[in-house]
């Protein structure tokens, strides 16, 4: 069995990266840390934690740690829960993400190539799904999850491309879960198209239904939404498992998670 990492690392020195457009969403994607090392001011905080001098410390040193701060539940890799669609989810209250067992989030899985399928900042079509799930060659079963790999590989946190990402809809985030699936993964940095496109076709069309309409069509059908997917190249197009485990954020609609499929 090989394991595959599929989660990105979280730096908060991307910050410094961020295009000058996305900047003011800086707290949204990346915390501020502030990191204490043994032989600095972790060393000071053990002493006065263990009343005692820092020339008592073997070694002359304490520990590591770091303070966070700016910790966005969406940041990074992270799975959402029913709640963040809405407050109901298929008539009843929505379940957040510790209300989600381990079982629910450990699951087979495979990946529809949209690469050649999809464009930047258009909404990925059932069509395209469609195809990309006959080329797949694997049937979903129940409780599964379903990867999109759209080619955003191709980009860094730190190029505009990154944030200009095909997007999903009602229509095609209905259609993966009538497949059987119930958790949707990404390798975009959002689910639905980003958020100056929808903004621009509301204004255009005064249809608010354009408004985040993938994320909301979970308020129908209860599914879980992973965003920020990395690595997906390194998957067979099936046969393996991935687990999806966020952190254990109590009452939260999402948590950043460590994704990582068993192949």
């Amino acid at each position: 069995m090989t394991l595959i990492d599929l989660t990105r690392t979280i730096d908060p020195a991307d910050r410094e990266r961020l295009p000058e457009a996305i900047a003011p969403l800086a707290r949204v994607l990346l915390p501020d840390v502030h990191y204490m090392h043994p032989a600095g001011e972790g060393r000071d905080e053990f002493a006065r934690a263990m009343s005692c001098d820092v020339t008592d410390l073997p070694d002359g040193e304490g520990w590591g740690a770091e303070m966070i701060t700016a910790f966005s539940s969406h940041l990074g890799t992270h799975v959402d829960a029913p709640l963040h669609y809405g407050s109901t989810c298929e008539g009843r209250p929505s379940r957040t993400i510790t209300d989600i067992s381990s079982d629910e989030l450990y699951c087979e899985a495979f990946v529809l190539d949209l690469r050649g399928r999809c464009s930047a900042a258009q909404p990925i079509t059932v069509e395209a799904l469609s195809d990309a799930y006959a080329a797949a060659g694997a049937p979903a079963s129940d409780g599964c999850a379903v990867l999109l790999r759209t080619g955003q590989e191709n980009y860094d946190i730190g190029d505009m491309g990154f944030f200009n990402y095909p997007g999903m809809s009602r229509a095609g985030t209905l259609y993966l879960a009538d497949l059987g699936a119930t958790v949707l993964g990404t390798d975009a940095a959002g689910w639905d198209l980003p958020f100056t496109v929808m903004g621009d076709a509301f204004r255009r069309t005064g249809d608010n239904s354009v408004l985040w309409d993938g994320h909301r069509a979970g308020r129908e059908r209860e599914i879980f939404i992973v965003q920020q997917l990395t690595n997906l190249a390194a998957l067979p197009p099936s046969g393996f498992r991935v687990a999806f485990f966020p952190i254990k954020l109590a009452r939260a609609s999402a948590a950043p998670a460590r994704v990582v499929a068993f192949t």
